[in-house]
């Protein structure tokens, strides 16, 4: 059983890249998971055509339940038994996990995650890589419970929490180890929107959107705000102005404001 599906859904001219997460009966990401989402990952932001990536679980409820358990268990006896010790003066280095994550956030390409039930730890990590959070309502549950079994978001949920909902927030979620439901995660900032279900649906609606938007321009945008918090201002606007230039002298960006002028096109969505 493959436990990551894609499916490839057309676009007009583009494809949008529906991947699923599929590990029943608990949808835990593990080992081999990783394994399979790294190369799925690599094939299709190498794939031009396609030019959305929506991620989903395929178990009805589940998004990513959380990272198995069992399998850092393992690894804790495993370094323990070699008294391994850890300080900031030398840093752990990254895993296939975290390289994934990395690559979506700096992939030229939108990334959603249609947020179908519960995305605790691990799996809420992912979920605050990708650009767009939509979350199913439902009795799910969504944030970083790590510190209830004695650890701490260990893929980025310190980090990008803190971005996304302010470090007061972040402090509490984390240090009480609480999860939020789907409509408190959108009034807090950790996902843009709590939808009525389907949530592929409306994943999907804003992935056609997305997928007809200039590609170059899509790119250039997604850099400049990613990278904004850790630019200097400076830097970033000198950065901005670059690429206006370049998409204003780009083929669709020639063509679409031509087609403004002329009266055939609105500014507004």
């Amino acid at each position: 059983m493959s436990l990551i599906e894609i499916e490839r859904r057309e676009a007009g001219a583009a494809t949008i890249a529906i991947v699923r997460f599929n590990n029943p009966p608990k949808g835990y990401m593990n080992a081999a998971m990783v394994g399979e989402l790294d190369a799925a990952v690599d094939g299709l932001l190498g794939d031009e055509s396609v030019r959305v990536l929506v991620f989903t679980g395929a178990l009805k409820g589940v998004f990513i339940e959380h990272y198995d358990v069992s399998e850092l268990l393992a690894l804790s006896e495993k370094l323990r038994a070699k008294g391994a010790s850890f300080s900031l003066d030398r840093l752990s280095p990254e895993s296939g996990y975290h390289r994934i994550l990395a690559r979506l956030e700096a992939a030229p390409k939108p990334v959603i995650a249609a947020i179908n039930g519960t995305a605790m730890g691990g799996g809420f990590e992912f979920c605050m890589a990708c650009d767009i959070r939509l979350a199913e309502r439902g009795p799910y549950w969504l944030g970083q419970p790590e510190i209830n079994i004695g650890i701490l978001a260990g893929a980025g949920g310190t980090q990008r929490l803190a971005r996304l909902v302010g470090e007061a927030r972040a402090l509490e979620l984390s240090l009480m180890g609480r999860t939020v439901s789907p409509d408190e995660a959108a009034s807090l900032g950790m996902v843009h929107a709590a939808v009525d279900g389907p949530v592929l649906d409306h994943a999907l609606t804003m992935a056609r959107r997305l997928a007809a938007q200039p590609p170059r321009a899509v790119a250039h945008i997604k850099r400049l705000v990613r990278s904004a918090a850790e630019t200097p201002l400076s830097q970033g606007l000198a950065q901005e102005r670059t690429l206006f230039m370049d998409l204003a002298v780009s083929d669709d960006g020639h063509r679409l404001m031509g087609e403004f002028v002329a009266g055939t096109r609105t500014i507004r969505d």
